[in-house]
């Protein structure tokens, strides 16, 4: 099991920020990095089913997620339904900041192949780390790693 963790700071208001990365529909539109994203209607307790289709080095990824959203605690938790991972499942944590909004993006995934886990994992880490950070760019516009908070690791 890895986890990935990767916190930004924009300069957007938090509402803003939350409203934009909880609009998945738009993502492709945003972003080159994600290439498709069906959002189903939501469910009686609010959450929605979300397919998407990902670039993922030179091929790409496709997993059907559901998505909770608690917009009054800044957080967006989604797990893998089905797909490409044996395991995706995490959270965005959207809080407001002096300096405007402080995301938090905290995941943990398994691509179910243990016996190339050595190879696979650290190349799938760091695809994913990139590909957030490219998402969040198209998103929010600039965005600032503060420090070296993007971190990726075992679970």
């Amino acid at each position: 099991m890895r986890r990935v963790i990767i916190q930004v700071l924009t300069g957007l208001a938090q509402p803003d920020a939350y409203a934009r990365i909880s609009d998945f529909a738009r993502y492709e539109e945003l972003t080159s990095t994600v290439r498709q994203v069906n959002v189903h209607a939501a469910d009686p307790d609010g959450s929605v089913v979300s397919d998407w289709t990902v670039t993922f080095r030179n091929g790409l990824l496709r997993w059907t997620e559901r998505d909770y959203f608690e917009p009054d605690r800044g957080v967006i938790r989604f797990t893998q339904l089905a797909g490409d991972f044996e395991r995706f499942e995490g959270q965005w944590l959207i809080e407001g900041a002096p300096e405007g909004t402080a995301i938090t993006f905290d995941a943990v995934f398994d691509l179910g192949m243990p016996s190339l886990a050595d190879i696979l994992d650290p190349v799938a880490e760091a695809t994913l780390r990139d590909n957030i950070l490219v998402i969040l760019h198209g998103l929010l516009g600039e965005v600032t790693v503060p420090g070296d908070l993007a971190t990726a690791g075992h679970d």
